[in-house]
């Protein structure tokens, strides 16, 4: 019988996925859309003021700063329990953002929301697969030009000092790179071509910041 590698369940120098943030130019919408549609709840704590919120998301938020809309190149993962109530508060919530680009489409595994600024954001229900987060973000994915997944994975494990692996999903070219416990980036690579970065950005923690 083979040994057991516990290399495999090490963390890596990323020990936490912790935050997206995107600006928004409506505090309200963004309200409706997150507390009152995902059914998250804001920090009590930290940005209580009426320019700037930060969403919880188990361990995991999203800052939602005022000014341009800004939009993710990419999707973020959340797992969030009770699929059906989910439905319900987006239902309740679609003729407030009914002027925006909001949409809900369900997927056997998955329900695949938009912001109303076109952020992408999948609903999970609490799996096997994102182990024992019952609330969370278990990944973010980026969209990536052809033929760069191989230096991304390269510059995680070289600079960042943390796991990466390559493959495909679905005949997709994707690098997975280790973000913390149960947390992964994805980056998935796209011939389409990239929209203009407008200062989108996640945050991770480091366990050796100072290199």
């Amino acid at each position: 019988m083979a040994n057991f590698d516990r290399t495999v369940e090490d963390l890596g120098n990323i020990v936490c996925l912790e935050h997206v943030n995107t600006s928004v130019p409506d505090q309200q919408l963004a309200t409706t859309f997150y507390i009152m549609g995902l059914g998250l709840t804001r920090d009590p704590y930290i940005m209580t003021g009426t320019n700037n919120m930060w969403i919880n998301v188990g361990r995991a938020q999203f800052h939602l700063p005022s000014g341009n809309a800004q939009v993710l190149r990419g999707t973020s993962g959340i797992v969030i329990e009770g699929r059906e109530a989910l439905l319900q508060r987006l239902n309740d919530v679609a003729p407030t953002l009914k002027d925006t680009k909001f949409s809900v489409t369900e997927h056997n595994d998955y329900v695949a929301v938009t912001c109303p600024w076109g952020n992408q954001i999948r609903c999970h229900e609490p799996s096997p697969e994102f182990g024992q987060i019952r609330l969370g973000m278990p990944y973010v994915s980026f969209d990536v030009p052809v033929g760069s997944t191989g230096a991304i994975a390269r510059f995680y494990e070289e600079i960042i000092g943390t796991s990466a692996t390559t493959g495909e999903d679905g005949g997709t070219a994707i690098t997975s790179v280790a973000a913390g416990d149960g947390q992964k980036l994805v980056f998935r690579e796209t011939s389409a071509p990239p929209a203009d970065y407008d200062g989108h950005h996640v945050a991770v923690y480091l366990a050796d910041f100072s290199g």
